[in-house]
């Protein structure tokens, strides 16, 4: 992947139901399928992060396992 393939600024509206669609480049990029999870991480100062799950530090990984997991099983 050469430099300019690393990076994809778009803007993205907020639709009726609080949805955003990702860019179809974007989801090519990462590799993005329909079903996927993804993390959301948000801090008041530094905005808004999604993560592919893959990619997060594995104990991160462990955790957000365990919660999926429980909220499934209630």
């Amino acid at each position: 992947m050469g430099k300019k393939d690393r990076y994809f600024m778009s803007s993205v509206k907020i639709g009726p139901k609080g949805q955003i669609v990702i860019p179809k480049e974007v989801r090519d990029l990462f590799d993005l399928e329909p079903g996927d999870s993804l993390v959301l991480m948000a801090d008041v100062k530094k905005g808004i992060a999604l993560q592919t799950l893959d990619s997060l530090n594995p104990m991160l990984r462990m955790i957000f396992d365990k919660q999926a997991s429980e909220v499934e099983e209630e």
